[in-house]
């Protein structure tokens, strides 16, 4: 009687193999749902009768009858799928709340808080898993300019950022304030040319300087500031600037 979803997949597909942790982190979350995976090419039979050309693809049962149906690795739509059929109705519980909208709010500024923004366990100097790890060595090895949020640091951005972008794993990875996915997302996007494209470098030191030297026709690189100078060298060479206009 209760919500079944079946995982058609393949060994050999990667994308599989990301679809089933996002299995298993929605099976964490829905303890009434039941989630089955079946090998498509070893029960050809079944595979035939639900019309399953490709890998991965998902059926969502209902007293043995069949509800719904997800072809391709869509993380975000399984999630708002599973949420939808597990609950029976389309909206969630208490979003329209003023407790969710606070805190949709504040998921909203942490996401646009920077233009690259990482959810992530620990840091990018310790990170506290491998998926993690492995995110912040590749936005690193392409030069990307990200900030990031340590999930571990607070509990309810951390439940909270799952529902509201509908993607149940970590580390996500947000541009422009837009979701562009987890590990296995950006993996796709490196091999593809993409994330060199999508993601904001980090400006190189010489052309910072290059930058800051062409800001003005005079530039002064100095100890202090105009109005307060924190050296007596600097303090002469504002006076001489200022006498001689």
């Amino acid at each position: 009687r209760s919500l079944v979803v079946v995982h058609f997949w393949a060994p050999w597909a990667p994308q599989c193999a990301q679809m089933n942790e996002v299995m298993a982190a929605l099976a964490r979350e829905h303890s009434q749902v039941t989630f089955v995976q079946l090998e498509a090419e070893a029960v050809p039979e079944v595979s035939e009768k639900y019309g399953i050309s490709s890998v991965p693809t998902f059926l969502f049962f209902k007293n043995s009858q069949k509800v719904d149906r997800l072809d391709g690795a869509h993380a975000p739509e399984l999630t708002q799928k599973v949420q939808r059929h597990a609950a029976g109705t389309a909206p969630v519980p208490g979003s329209g709340d003023s407790a969710q909208e606070e805190l949709h709010a504040r998921l909203k500024k942490l996401i646009n808080a920077a233009p690259c923004m990482l959810f992530m366990k620990g840091s990018p100097k310790e990170p506290r898993c491998g998926f993690s790890r492995q995110m912040v060595e590749i936005l690193s090895k392409h030069g990307v300019a990200f900030s990031s949020f340590d999930i571990f640091s607070d509990e309810e951005v951390r439940q909270g950022l799952k529902s509201f972008s509908n993607w149940p794993t970590y580390p996500q990875l947000y541009v422009a304030g837009e979701l562009i996915g987890g590990l296995d997302i950006v993996k796709e996007l490196e091999a593809s040319g993409e994330l060199d494209t999508i993601c904001p470098k980090a400006q190189k030191l010489e052309d910072r300087l290059k930058s800051l030297i062409n800001k003005a026709p005079v530039m002064l690189f100095m100890k202090g500031s105009k109005q307060v100078a924190k050296c007596g060298f600097s303090k002469q060479i504002i006076e001489i600037m200022n006498n001689t206009g």
